[in-house]
């Protein structure tokens, strides 16, 4: 049973969707106006996970991530660049879509695009006019925020307590919390035509409607960062729920901002760190584009997709995420016990990690560990993965798991002495068992998928002088020249290089 923790009710519920067996999430994208940065990242990865484990579950899921490809950013940007909008907005959004195929995330089925929607972003505005909850007034159209049935619902503000545009916008509102659904253009600004004179949408009417395109006017799943719960999402559930007289989404997952180390917690002094559902600490830390942050390529550069992606989940996606490059070095030093145990399996089955059959669904990974106290042990080691995960996808659980059962499995390994050829095949078929249990716990993380570099830079140069370096020693260990092959093992590990000696030979790991 999945429980999800509803940011709308402030509880965790049993997951019971909409249309029993079918799952719509819509998840909010990226404006594209500059290059993602990582914080781009943390949404996707999470969201992706969450579709890979309900669809390993049983459900058929449908994900939607927007792309906001028109706003002021956009024409700021497109200003100050002498391009066009639309050009500023193709190329961040193949920067973005670039970054997502690098990390994995291929589980995404709609990216609709607001400007493809105007028509209908029209319509669903002259609608909520026409039943009285929004207003025209000198080319731009505002939602009356006070005719909105539990207006605050979702972020728990009061009307009184709200601020909306000021300058000359607030002269043509009837209320300062009014939000715009329709913007007049200025000369030279990127227009449509529309009943009430050219301009552009707002950006809370583009989400309602490009969600009740494709999921419907109620959905399952509406996910985001924390930043959006107030004005965003709690604008979009004034405007749906308004226009259609029925609940917007079901559930509603917000995921913790990514901070940066050394802004963490410096919101008046109150805490030492951001706490899980603290929006005001955690936006005060938030890795943003107006603050600096470098393109997410860059990062790419430095460290593989699968330790960025391993450090995302390493926490659960509702705690802000404290940044730094050194946690994630620190992260992939931990993943070499990964990738060691992926040759070491080679070694002794004769085949890759990478190519046992992981079992697609919870009913297929099912199996009868008998009173083998090794399947025994991998039963459950899987069966605590799953409680990890059905509780609120709790992906920081479920990847302490993962390194628990491949300890386990290196100490059958060990115990059994596998690798002293040749190992008996019945042991090596229990092995395999507990590595393709490994394998298909961590498909549902979007982990292990395939083989990745040896080196982080991907200096293929620096891997074939450790590899021959590595072969020299055995040669001088050979050789009984033990004094010779120590000082190259210690001038390795001072450099950072941690070599493992096996009965089929030695590995080498960096970190």
């Amino acid at each position: 049973m999945i429980r999800v923790h509803n940011t709308l009710t402030r509880s965790k519920e049993t997951f019971e969707p909409v249309s029993p067996g079918k799952v719509g999430i819509y998840l909010c994208g990226p404006t594209v106006y500059k290059p993602s940065h990582i914080g781009h990242m943390v949404g996707p990865v999470i969201f992706d996970c969450v579709k890979r484990y309900l669809t390993y579950s049983g459900y058929d899921v449908t994900w939607v991530v927007n792309i906001t490809d028109v706003d002021d950013k956009l024409i700021v940007e497109s200003n100050r660049r002498g391009i066009p909008m639309a050009a500023v907005a193709d190329e961040m959004t193949a920067d973005y879509m670039s970054n997502l195929e690098a990390m994995g995330i291929d589980t995404v089925d709609h990216f609709p695009k607001a400007t493809e929607n105007i028509d209908a972003i029209i319509r669903f505005t002259s609608d909520l006019v026409d039943r009285g909850y929004a207003y025209a007034s000198e080319g731009d159209v505002y939602f009356e925020v006070a005719k909105a049935k539990d207006y605050g619902k979702l972020s728990g503000r009061t009307l009184e307590s709200m601020l909306g545009e000021g300058g000359d916008a607030a002269e043509r509102k009837r209320s300062a919390a009014d939000f715009a659904l329709w913007k007049s253009a200025k000369p030279g600004e990127p227009s449509w035509p529309s009943p009430w004179g050219r301009g552009r949408p707002g950006w809370h009417i583009e989400c309602s409607v490009m969600s009740e395109r494709i999921l419907g006017k109620t959905f399952d799943v509406h996910g985001g960062g924390l930043d959006l719960v107030f004005p965003h999402h709690e604008n979009e559930i004034a405007q749906s729920e308004s226009r259609h007289g029925a609940p917007m989404a079901k559930y509603w997952m917000h995921n913790g901002l990514m901070q940066a180390s050394d802004e963490v917690g410096k919101v008046g002094g109150r805490q030492t760190r951001p706490s899980e559902g603290d929006q005001a600490a955690q936006e005060a830390g938030k890795i943003a584009k107006s603050k600096g942050a470098s393109p997410f390529r860059d990062m790419l550069r430095q460290f593989p997709p699968e330790t960025i992606r391993f450090f995302l989940l390493s926490t659960h996606y509702r705690r802000p995420i404290d940044f730094s490059e050194e946690r994630i070095r620190q992260v992939g030093t931990g993943l070499e016990a990964f990738y060691r145990f992926f040759k070491r399996y080679e070694r002794i089955a004769g085949e890759s990690f990478y190519a046992l059959p992981a079992a697609a669904t919870r009913s297929e990974g099912e199996f009868d560990p008998g009173d083998d106290p090794f399947l025994k042990a991998v039963a459950e080691h899987r069966a605590r993965f799953l409680e990890s995960m059905d509780d609120d996808f709790n992906t920081g659980g479920g990847t302490g798991v993962l390194f628990d059962l491949v300890r386990r499995l290196n100490k059958f390994a060990d115990d059994e002495k596998l690798e002293e050829k040749p190992g008996p095949r019945a042991k090596v078929d229990m092995l395999r068992r507990g590595a393709s249990t490994l394998r298909e716990l961590a498909a549902t993380l979007g982990l292990f998928r395939k083989p990745v570099d040896e080196v982080a830079s991907g200096d293929e140069l620096v891997g074939r002088l450790l590899d021959l370096l590595v072969e020299i020693r055995a040669d001088l260990r050979k050789a009984k020249n033990f004094a010779a092959a120590d000082k190259i093992r210690n001038a390795l590990a001072d450099m950072g290089v941690t070599l493992e000696d096996r009965p089929g030979g030695t590995d080498w790991s960096l970190g």
